[in-house]
């Protein structure tokens, strides 16, 4: 019955569509054939045409050239987005925690909240809610843009014909370099855009090492503490270079660990053959300008942001709690630190490091502002009461650094605090989004533990060394 009802609907379509559309079909179809056939076969004494397309695809996807050509684009993008975003950024941390917050606070007080409501509820979740997009939002509304230009130009399946040996060679797919590009927007995004692998084990491979690209939650806080610890070892007219070039290292060794857990995971857990790839390099084209802005805006920014957004409000939440519900003489948050100091110290990081990423496991954008709290709080410059534990802003990044190595800080904690920014779990946008594409608890157990056990073993070995040559 329901093969019948099939065939009478699609005989219905059939005749709604016109009845010349076949013969437009099969014209479309042998033009095509005839354009193809024109460009690609060459008889004795014609002349060689120029195709324009044909030579920036030798220059793009050459040995020689292509990886650098790569790179520099990459780096434009990112720097783009880097600096670019800073400026929003501003205007909306200016409205949200400078104009809003005050005004909700001032609300709270007239209708009469106790303080402890108006803590949790603004102080906690608001002002979570308003990091969050103060600082997520602006940077996907530059990187998707840029990045689906790039797309509807062309650009992109050079790029995975370019990594395709390097990928194959570790034991994954080609489009691998896609998704891992989309990973350095958000890792949420990088896993979904995984759907375009059709082998599952090889999409498997591209999940779990997806979050060795930096996202956008953790270039801020790569760029920050880079400034801060890095950039003060040289003159200050070096010091942005350095900076920069301490990001891009980060940024690099992720895809160098993205090469080599890839096949890891091919050797073991995810043995097999590599699929083969075919890759038809489309023409190049002009991007479709405000249809671009408009799908990047919509169906990447927005919903990666909603997302981040539903899994911050309740750690803001959890911040404020842990900072004002006391233990004895003490907070939560300074009784975990202390119990978590001996551990963090091992990695070359701290009490408060361990405590701030167990706290931002919603999003990574809210990682510096609980370090500068809980860093605050441990190094007792605040006490438990009414309004301890509000996440702020500070005015300038060496205030930022004061307030750092007053609680301690060396190179050492910062160089360490950049390598597990890179390995470290997944933020739980990620984690739930590897869940719902893989429906499987033990492939987003492997994706979520992985990577920290990584930190750790890194973390460690770099403490050690580093303490045996200091």
């Amino acid at each position: 019955m329901k093969t019948n009802r099939i065939l009478n609907i699609s005989n219905d379509l059939r005749w709604q569509i016109g009845e010349g559309f076949h013969d437009k079909l099969t014209e479309g179809i042998y033009s095509d054939a005839a354009t193809i056939t024109q460009n690609s076969i060459r008889k004795k004494g014609d002349v060689k045409r120029f195709r324009f397309d044909r030579r920036i695809d030798k220059i793009v996807t050459s040995k020689i050239w292509g990886f650098p050509i790569m790179i520099l684009i990459l780096s434009f993008v990112l720097w783009l987005t880097i600096i670019g975003a800073n400026y929003p950024s501003g205007l909306l941390s200016d409205l949200l925690i400078g104009n809003i917050y005050p005004w909700l606070k001032t609300i709270g007080e007239s209708i009469g909240f106790p303080w402890w409501l108006s803590g949790f509820l603004f102080d906690g979740v608001y002002l979570a809610l308003a990091w969050v997009i103060a600082v997520m939002l602006p940077p996907m509304a530059i990187f998707f843009p840029l990045f689906t230009l790039l797309e509807d130009f062309g650009y992109l399946p050079r790029v995975a014909f370019n990594l395709d040996h390097l990928l194959k060679k570790s034991g994954a797919h080609g489009k691998q370099a896609l998704t891992m590009s989309m990973g350095f927007g958000c890792n949420a995004a990088g896993v979904i855009a995984t759907r375009i692998i059709d082998s599952p084990r090889e999409r498997l491979i591209a999940i779990i090492t997806n979050n060795f690209s930096l996202c956008n939650g953790r270039w801020p806080t790569q760029i920050l503490i880079a400034s801060i610890f890095i950039g003060a070892l040289v003159p200050e007219n070096f010091a942005g270079a350095v900076s920069t070039l301490a990001v891009i290292s980060i940024a690099l060794l992720g895809i160098f660990f993205t090469f080599m857990v890839s096949l890891f995971l091919s050797k073991t857990m995810l043995k097999g053959e590599v699929s083969s790839f075919t890759l038809e390099l489309p023409p190049f084209r002009p991007p479709r300008f405000w249809k671009t802005i408009y799908t990047s805006l919509i169906d990447r920014t927005l919903i990666v942001l909603w997302r981040a957004c539903v899994f911050a409000a309740p750690a803001g939440a959890v911040i404020w709690l842990i900072s004002n519900v006391a233990i004895g003489d003490s907070n939560i948050a300074n009784w975990m630190i202390s119990h978590l100091d001996g551990f963090g110290l091992l990695l070359g990081l701290n009490g408060v490091i361990l405590l701030a990423y167990i706290v931002a496991i919603p999003a990574n954008e809210i990682v510096i502002p609980t370090i500068l709290m809980l860093t605050v709080m441990s190094a007792s410059i605040a006490g438990v009461g009414e309004g301890n534990g509000v996440m702020f802003e500070l005015e300038s990044v060496s205030a930022t650094g004061d307030i750092l190595k007053a609680g301690g800080w060396t190179l050492l904690t910062a160089i360490n605090l950049m390598l597990f920014s890179l390995l470290h779990n997944p933020c739980s946008t990620t984690i739930y989004t590897i869940y719902k594409e893989t429906k499987s608890v033990k492939w987003t157990t492997v994706a979520s533990i992985l990577p920290i056990v990584l930190g750790f073993v890194v973390c460690f070995l770099v403490a050690q060394v580093w303490r045996i040559l200091m």
